[in-house]
């Protein structure tokens, strides 16, 4: 579900890009800000209280921290700022090169918590845990574009950055 966030609303961007939005003129831009959207959805899951069961919860976030890391509570509530603070940074022309830059550091600093949970079955919102053959490609994607967009971003004048 949440890879077709990021793979629709690229899409969905770019489209207004094509139909006079100048924001969206490119599909790097249009892919930051459908990251962007992606991440404030994840992000969400990690200060949802337990007793919401519709969708990810904190407490299903910290079950998917390896055991061998402290302070999974916290990890979980930090993670979450940083994915926020990643969306924000991707919207914004002048910080979007480091912050495709720093997500791409988090997707793989993530990357174990993903194993860790697909290995030892962690259940995901009350449904079954999410198979590793699945979370890794999706890790990837979320990799790539991050990458992607960190690469293709450029220096912008304060004029310039309105429209990126």
């Amino acid at each position: 579900m949440i890879p077709l966030v990021l793979i629709l609303g690229t899409v969905g961007f770019r489209a207004l890009g094509a139909l006079g939005v100048r924001r969206f003129t490119t599909w790097p831009v249009a892919a930051a800000h459908a990251m962007a959207v992606m991440l404030v959805l994840t992000a969400s899951a990690h200060f949802v209280p337990a007793s919401v069961t519709v969708m990810p919860n904190h407490a299903d976030m910290v079950r998917m921290v390896p055991p061998f890391l402290p302070y999974a509570d916290a990890l979980v509530y930090l993670t979450g700022v940083l994915e926020l603070l990643g969306a924000a940074g991707l919207v914004i022309a002048r910080t979007r090169k480091p912050a495709g830059y720093a997500l791409a550091a988090l997707f793989v600093g993530l990357l174990p918590a993903n194993i860790h949970a697909a290995v030892a079955d962690v259940p995901f919102a009350g449904g079954e845990a999410t198979p590793l053959w699945q979370r890794i490609p999706e890790q990837l994607l979320y990799l790539a574009v991050a990458l992607w967009v960190a690469r293709t971003a450029t220096t912008t004048t304060v004029k310039e950055s309105v429209y990126a």
